[in-house]
């Protein structure tokens, strides 16, 4: 739904919900980008779309403040 009201860029957090929001795009493919922190790149999942995918494991205190910037510049 967010998508499809013209939302860009998604942050997620949890390793089930980001299958889930990877599944519920029905993404096909993603582009890896930078490295928001270790083991957690920004990726392209379409022309008009950046996603952050982060498990419950991964990611520094400030890690949605690095990914929104990241995602913002991408």
């Amino acid at each position: 739904m967010l998508v499809a009201d013209g939302v860009t860029r998604l942050l997620v957090a949890g390793g089930e919900t980001s299958g889930a929001v990877v599944e519920g795009l029905e993404l096909q493919t993603l582009e890896i980008g930078v490295e928001i922190d270790p083991g957690v790149p920004a990726l392209r999942a379409s022309e008009n779309l950046v996603i952050a995918l982060k498990s419950g494991n991964f990611g520094a205190e400030d890690y949605f403040k690095k990914a929104a910037a990241i995602l913002g510049d991408s």
